[in-house]
Parts: C-alpha cells; structure tokens; sequence
C-alpha cells in the first residue's frame, strides 16, 4: 500500500442529503467519531472534499 490517509467522521448524517450518506457509507463510515485509514488516491480526496462538514483528516502517511 502507498500513501493513506486517517479520515474521522466529526458530523451526524442525519437530516443531510442522501448523496452525503452513501459518501460517507463509501468511505467506511458510519458513526460518529469512528476512524478509516484509507489510500490516498485522487477519488478518496474527492469524497473526502464533498463532506468537509462531516470528516476531517487526522494524518496523512507515507
């Protein structure tokens, strides 16, 4: 594996958009404050983009 991120759900899915659920559900997450440590590609940023409200990266490595 190359580089990864650690991405934390910060924000509550509920009464947001459907689009921002299934992102979440995409990245693996699904309640609050629960932690993925995902590759670092250009689709996972994109997602990660999309919900800056309900993630946050916690560290980058590699």
């Amino acid at each position: 594996m190359g580089k990864t991120i650690v991405v934390k759900q910060i924000g509550s899915p509920i009464r947001r958009p459907e689009k921002q659920r299934k992102t979440l559900i995409g990245l693996g997450l699904n309640k609050m404050h629960k932690t993925r440590e995902l590759e670092d590609t250009p689709s996972t940023r994109g997602m990660v983009n999309k919900i800056p409200h309900l993630v946050k990266i916690i560290e980058e490595r590699g």
